[in-house]
């Protein structure tokens, strides 16, 4: 779609979806604090599934303050330009537009017996910590990465998630050398006041049990919990509610006209409820992953969101 239409169409779905914009505040605060519900942000990932026109940072942004979201999360692997001049456009646009930029998504491995691959997935990190830095951005997503035996991707949905490991190892002599990635990237997140967000994006974090592990072994305050409702593909409710204590960021995901790799029946008033018991006052940042476009399902992903996050889910 051109930018013309995509913002047109944007703005005609996006003012019934509008809803009052609202600060962030910490993740996990006090129950009875007086704001009600939380900041809805949309990922630049939600307009663009990795096809063959990339849809700019800079129309997601116009997209989303049309829309009536309250921030906007990037999607590094979109980003056309990481030159100085572009950032600062980035951050006054989202500042005029009334945004924050909440959030920055990369993609990186430490999932690997080599120490050179390992040493390029610190490498990528601590780039986009940077990066994130350059943005005001508080918190960048981190993946454990996959052992990389899958054909593609596709193949992987294709599996459920689940991936055998490279011959003659298993995961359990994977997570050190996931751990230990991790803790080289920590000194730089400190620096810069960037939160890392552990995702349940496969590999050895498909699980809680594998989530929970990497964070307790590192036990530091500079690497949170990015929990994504459309992650744990079975008996997704209760495994949401064995992270969301410990989670700092949400992604929540919607399918309308279908998943683009599975679709998910996910129920958000019973999500919602879950993250409110755990005191979850923090960003859920929509990643729009259907069928139908964007221009249409990314606001009726808001409305279902604001309705479900709003508060006590009135």
């Amino acid at each position: 779609m051109d930018r013309r239409g995509f913002l047109v169409g944007s703005a005609a779905w996006g003012l019934g979806a509008a809803g009052t914009a609202r600060s962030a505040e910490p993740a996990n605060a006090p129950p009875g604090a007086a704001r009600r519900g939380n900041p809805i942000a949309v990922s630049t990932y939600s307009f663009w599934h990795f096809t063959d026109k990339i849809v700019k940072i800079e129309d997601c942004i116009a997209a989303a303050a049309e829309m009536g979201f309250d921030a906007v999360e990037i999607l590094e692997r979109q980003m056309h330009a990481k030159e100085p001049a572009y950032l600062r456009k980035l951050k006054r646009l989202a500042f005029t537009s009334g945004l924050s930029l909440c959030g920055l998504s990369t993609h990186q491995s430490f999932l690997s017996p080599k120490p050179e691959k390992r040493k390029a997935g610190i490498d990528t990190t601590l780039a986009s910590i940077e990066l994130a830095y350059a943005l005001g951005i508080p918190t960048v997503r981190i993946n454990t990465g996959t052992w990389g035996t899958s054909k593609d991707f596709d193949d992987l949905m294709a599996h459920r998630g689940i991936e055998k490991p490279l011959p003659g190892y298993t995961d359990e002599d994977a997570f050190p050398w996931v751990i230990e990635s991790i803790e080289k990237c920590l000194p730089t997140a400190e620096k810069c006041g960037v939160v890392l967000g552990l995702e349940n994006h496969w590999g050895l974090a498909r699980t809680p049990a594998g989530l929970l592990r990497i964070a307790d072994a590192i036990g530091s305050p500079w690497l949170g919990i990015t929990l994504d409702t459309g992650n744990f593909l079975e008996d997704p409710y209760e495994k949401l509610e064995a992270v969301a204590p410990r989670a700092t960021y949400c992604h929540a995901k919607t399918y309308f006209g279908g998943g683009v790799w599975y679709t998910l029946d996910l129920d958000y008033a019973r999500i919602a409820a879950i993250f409110r018991k755990a005191n979850y006052r923090g960003f859920v940042s929509l990643e729009y992953e259907g069928k139908e476009d964007a221009t249409t399902a990314v606001p009726k992903s808001l409305a279902l969101l604001r309705k479900a996050f709003d508060g006590d889910g009135r």
